[in-house]
């Protein structure tokens, strides 16, 4: 996921403001005690998906991909005064870590939780969202896309995470693996739908931000 020389990366780190008290924890806890913790947003991609958040001010938000809750606590920050935050994860194992910390925020009560696949919970939300973040399993990346679209309002944005893949879509090799090319598949459905716009991102493993037309 590195792909800034160190001292660069680190000077970012640096000149970025703080997360804040849980989210430094739950940070440590992730690297701690559960199997891979680079899932986790971190520090400065955290900071990004609040800051977004804050500019939008969103009343409705998806996350697919819960894993430990640090991120959905960044996009809550945003949230309007009366938002919501929908979040998905298969995996019920790590719910206990991610409601703990988010009983320390204030935004536990704007906070829904749903465990299960994401491709049948989806078509089940009657919502109608300002802002869509996908951060789950990378084969699903197109089909999350479009069970979301016609649920995002127009204006509103879909991010998608890891689109860099740490490096692997600019591989001179022709990948082997279905993750990348799952990824590089995603990336190019994306920037020919002539329905968004979209901007790709290098911050940590690339984030792809597409606004509905």
């Amino acid at each position: 996921m590195n792909f800034l020389p160190t001292d660069v990366a680190t000077y970012a780190d640096d000149h970025t403001s703080p997360e804040g008290d849980v989210l430094q924890r739950l940070n440590r806890d992730t690297y701690a005690h559960v199997l891979h913790p680079r899932m986790l947003s971190g520090h400065l991609q955290g900071r990004l998906l609040s800051m977004f958040a804050h500019m939008i001010r969103p009343r409705r938000i998806l996350e697919i991909g819960t894993f430990t809750g640090y991120s959905a606590i960044c996009l809550a920050e945003g949230l309007a005064e009366d938002g919501r935050l929908i979040t998905i994860d298969k995996n019920e194992e790590l719910e206990s870590i991610a409601r703990r910390y988010w009983a320390e925020t204030p935004f536990a009560n704007q906070i829904e939780l749903h465990i299960g696949k994401a491709e049948a919970i989806i078509p089940t939300l009657n919502e109608t969202f300002d802002l869509v973040f996908i951060d789950a399993d990378k084969e699903n990346y197109g089909l999350y896309y479009d069970l979301v679209f016609d649920k995002v309002r127009p204006g509103g944005f879909i991010l998608s995470d890891n689109v860099l893949w740490s490096g692997k879509v600019v591989e001179p090799v022709k990948p082997a693996d279905r993750d990348t090319k799952a990824v590089i598949s995603f990336n190019q459905k994306i920037h020919t739908d002539s329905r968004v716009e979209n901007i790709l991102l290098p911050v940590r493993d690339g984030v792809l931000i597409a606004r509905k037309l």
